[in-house]
């Protein structure tokens, strides 16, 4: 049974830093590629970073390029996503997720493996 656990989410003033873990069990490293969406209230969850099996290669939408950097550790079993000049319109429930498709998907239907979710609030 696959499982995905994040953390590291928080409170932070706009312009400040978070840095996001996803611990994956239950699937072996470098048979997946990773992913972060997010969610925001009374909104549609949206895709925020994507990366390689050896984290080679990695994807972001305009809204986070140049701030948002996902990394993996395949020792760890781990995603991560530093999260830099933080707005409050980055205030969203943030979830990793997994896929055994290996070039870059943005739609929520790809992935199979999906954690619970840390809470990132950004104040201005």
């Amino acid at each position: 049974q696959v499982q995905l656990a994040e953390s590291g989410g928080g409170l932070v003033q706009a312009g400040g830093s978070l840095r996001l873990s996803c611990t994956v069990s239950g699937r072996t490293a470098f048979t997946y590629t990773g992913a972060w969406f997010r969610q925001a209230p009374g909104k549609e969850r949206e895709f925020v970073a994507w990366i390689s099996r050896n984290g080679g290669f990695t994807h972001y939408p305009d809204s986070v390029k140049g701030r948002f950097t996902i990394s993996r550790d395949n020792t760890k079993n781990s995603l991560y996503l530093q999260m830099n000049s933080l707005k409050p319109e980055d205030t969203a429930v943030y979830v990793c997720a997994t896929t055994s498709t290996r070039v870059p998907v943005t739609t929520i239907s790809a992935y199979d493996s999906w954690g619970q979710g840390t809470q990132v609030t950004v104040s201005s």
